[in-house]
């Protein structure tokens, strides 16, 4: 766990740093910062994987995770999740939500929790991009556990 904070904390500063030193870049510094936006998002994107890689006994429950559209939030995009239990006994659900440009090209990976989903309900969760991103934007349920 603290694995997976420590690299979603040095991705959040290499973007730093990468946003930071763009205005007035030559092109070949425009590209070193284009290449440190693509390694946050990769350690990002890695993080989030690591955390559901630690749930335990976890079912494959994509199909039972819907993601609305992406919204403004401040300086965020955010995501609605839509989690519908199809068993018999309550569940809890660990969602990995990518965001995407309109391109197709990852931005960003979150994970989210909704707990107690109760049997043949449906139950909403946000999800919320760890840093500002800018043009359409897009949602998608990589991976989703029941457990």
């Amino acid at each position: 766990m603290i694995r997976g904070r420590a690299l979603a904390v040095s991705a959040t500063a290499l973007l730093t740093l990468a946003v930071t030193g763009v205005a007035g870049c030559t092109e070949e510094s425009q590209q070193a910062a284009e290449d440190i936006v693509s390694s946050a998002t990769a350690a990002a994107a890695s993080a989030a994987q690591e955390k559901m890689n630690q749930v335990k006994d976890g079912v494959n429950a994509t199909g039972d995770v819907k993601a609305g559209p992406t919204e403004v939030d401040g300086d965020r995009i955010t995501t609605e999740l839509t989690a519908t239990n199809p068993t018999d006994k309550n569940a809890d659900y660990t969602i990995l939500v990518n965001f995407r440009d309109d391109g197709g090209n990852l931005l960003d990976a979150v994970v989210v929790n909704i707990d107690v989903v109760e049997p043949g309900k449906s139950k909403t969760g946000t999800a919320r991009s760890n840093r500002t991103l800018s043009g359409e934007t897009t949602a998608e349920v990589q991976q989703a556990l029941r457990h």
